[in-house]
């Protein structure tokens, strides 16, 4: 028989990072969203459970656990804020993962062990401001010069952008494969906020996920050793793609806990509030928008699932992500738009959190690859247009210590 039980490591993980975010983010979020305050002093106290470094092996300086554990962190932390559960997928699925993957012994001795530990932030520069799903529209290059590479180019909608010390950077070195928009001509790079040349900077203007930053950053003849290169040349575009399929997951899970956010929220509504002389529970079409709710809630958490186990086992789930990054993301935006309605002129209030939850979900259905794009992929999947080929690095499989 399947077993659908969590684990008892899954159990405390999943309790552990519930009590976290109640007791130290869900008394402050309110304030920290509408002055847009992004409070760094949670980073150290997320660093000291080790869930900066949650699914990296102990011999890399992170906490062995598994990658299902890293999905329970990232729904219990969207239970109560994207914006940390953002901080989740940058760091830990975009950058880390790709680190432990692609990176070699030095670069994971001199990056991914302090990134771990929480002693460094990283995230993951790949968007432009002309280029967003469209990745070999980036503009961004990498021209080699001895033992260096002088990198060129600005990145928009860089998630941490003035947090992060450590930048994972897309970038063109073939600049005749880039004519042709021949992907293979892309490559990898590490990047450190303090190199020559490097500016970060805010984006304010956002609606949506205000108590996290997202800015941008630009390179200007910034100079990086060979040595900070991920991979080898040419390998840019799979390793981009590599590290959506992380960040993707962790966007999946975090969507599933916006939406039993949504639900919880509305069930108490809906029992305390009266119309027409009664619980407003009691109308039928209050009852099918918590009923949808509880439908997508349901699932949306087996496809995360699901996708987290083929990690554990160190198999192939591009196409198992984008599905649960799809379903669960246009779930939650549709349990945010409900949330607002069965609150009625409340929910539209920064009274309630269900107009934060609305806000929030709509970033997810727009990035790691928009509503869209999933569409497309599932569709080609459905046809046999598309089929996955083993890849030369895969996600390391979990072995249990």
């Amino acid at each position: 028989m399947i077993n659908f039980d969590l684990e008892e490591d899954h159990l405390a993980v999943e309790t552990m990072v519930r009590d976290f975010a109640a007791k130290e983010v869900a008394p402050h979020i309110q304030e920290n969203d509408s002055k847009k305050h992004f409070d760094r002093s949670i980073l150290q106290k997320m660093a000291k459970l080790n869930l900066l470094g949650i699914c990296v092996p102990e011999s890399y300086g992170g906490a062995g656990m598994d990658y299902v554990s890293l999905g329970l962190a990232c729904e219990e932390l969207e239970y109560v804020d994207t914006s940390l559960r953002v901080l989740m997928s940058v760091h830990v699925g975009l950058n880390c993962l790709s680190l432990l993957s692609w990176g070699s012994d030095d670069q994971k001795e001199r990056y991914l062990v302090p990134q771990a530990k929480g002693e460094k932030i990283a995230t993951y520069g790949l968007t432009e401001p002309n280029a967003g799903s469209d990745a070999v529209g980036i503009q961004t290059t990498a021209v080699k010069k001895g033992d260096r590479y002088l990198l060129n180019g600005e990145k928009h909608w860089i998630s941490l952008a003035e947090v992060a010390d450590n930048f994972l950077v897309i970038a063109w070195t073939d600049l005749e494969k880039k004519k042709n928009r021949d992907h293979s001509g892309l490559s990898a790079f590490i990047v450190e906020r303090g190199y020559d040349g490097f500016e970060s900077g805010a984006m304010t203007h956002k609606w949506g996920i205000k108590a996290g930053n997202t800015g941008w950053f630009s390179l200007t003849d910034v100079e990086v050793s060979e040595d900070n290169l991920l991979g080898n040349e040419g390998e840019g575009f799979k390793i981009a793609m590599f590290a959506l399929d992380q960040g993707r997951y962790t966007v999946a899970a975090g969507a599933t806990g916006l939406i039993r956010a949504c639900l919880d929220a509305s069930v108490g509504w809906a029992n305390e509030r009266h119309t027409f002389g009664q619980a407003i529970g009691q109308h039928q079409l209050v009852k099918q928008m918590i009923a949808n709710m509880a439908r997508d809630y349901e699932c949306s958490r087996l496809l995360w699932l699901k996708a987290g186990v083929l990690k554990n086992e160190g198999r192939r789930n591009t196409k198992e992500t984008s599905l649960a990054k799809w379903v669960s993301t246009v779930a939650s935006e549709r349990a945010g738009s409900d949330a607002v309605q069965i609150f009625g002129s409340y929910g539209y209030s920064d009274e309630y959190p269900v107009g934060r939850f609305w806000r929030n979900s709509k970033g997810a259905v727009i990035y790691e690859g928009t509503r869209e794009i999933h569409t497309l992929m599932q569709a080609d999947y459905a046809l046999g247009y598309r089929v996955d080929k083993p890849t030369r690095v895969s996600l390391p499989k979990y072995e249990k210590s």
